[in-house]
């Protein structure tokens, strides 16, 4: 959508031509921001309840900064996600609000005075998986949603996860982040009545092959209820349990 035709559509819109809703819905249609090197959806946040997140793994840092800068002048929250210390040290340079979150390898920009709803809870089977649920608490917390986390209660220590299971109880969707063999997610899916997000990474010996054995337990997991992530897919757990989190909440 053009200028142009944007211009008529809100003329449109002030003379009672065409409704709010009407508006809204071309409105999901509206341009990026071609840089060239990106194609910067201004929009998405209008689509999906959030602005468009930076993966910066194989961006140089002047794109990274680029893509931010864009989306920061729409006055948005920003996430950017995978970034180097050098490049975080731009982006947290390029706006005072930006916030460093290391072990997650995120940087945020939140919104104001926004209550985190809900109550997301990040459990981890050891403390190696601790950086992907950094990440995946990264994410559902800018997103707006409330988050806590237990890290190292892994099935070979049983009696740490059971001695939570109330905590467990509580949560409104509970994301599980494993290596090695990635079995805690069954386990807690045995034990809950909530959605469970598993999440496997590539945490373990040589034979865990960079976290596909964990993968493949958890979508052989008999547990019902379990959805299974990409391997260290943090970011994508914590966008998939902020939107299960917040069903029925009003927006």
């Amino acid at each position: 959508m053009d200028q142009d035709r944007l211009k008529k559509l809100l003329s449109d819109l002030h003379i009672g031509k065409v409704g709010v809703q009407t508006v809204m819905e071309r409105l999901r249609t509206l341009p990026y921001e071609d840089l060239g090197f990106a194609s910067v959806d201004h929009h998405r946040s209008v689509r999906q309840g959030f602005p468009e997140v930076i993966f910066c793994e194989g961006k140089t840092r002047t794109q990274v900064v680029a893509i931010a800068r864009g989306l920061i002048k729409k006055g948005g929250p920003l996430l950017a996600t995978r970034v180097e210390a050098d490049v975080a040290r731009a982006l947290t340079r390029l706006d005072r609000r930006a916030v460093y979150h290391p072990v997650a390898r995120a940087v945020v920009i939140r919104k104001q005075n926004v209550r985190l709803q809900g109550d997301i809870l990040i459990v981890t089977a050891g403390t190696a998986d601790i950086p992907v649920a950094e990440e995946a608490r990264v994410t559902a917390e800018v997103m707006g949603s409330h988050v806590e986390s237990i890290f190292d209660v892994g099935v070979a220590g049983l009696h740490r996860v059971l001695d939570r299971h109330d905590r467990l109880r509580r949560a409104r969707v509970v994301v599980v982040v494993a290596g090695m063999d990635g079995v805690l997610p069954s386990v807690i899916g045995g034990l809950v009545d909530r959605p469970v997000v598993a999440v496997p990474t590539s945490r373990g010996y040589g034979a865990s092959f960079g976290g596909l054995a964990a993968l493949l337990t958890m979508l052989n997991s008999c547990a019902s209820g379990v959805g299974v992530m990409n391997i260290d897919n943090g970011y994508g757990a914590g966008c998939l349990a902020h939107r299960i989190n917040l069903l029925g909440e009003r927006r």
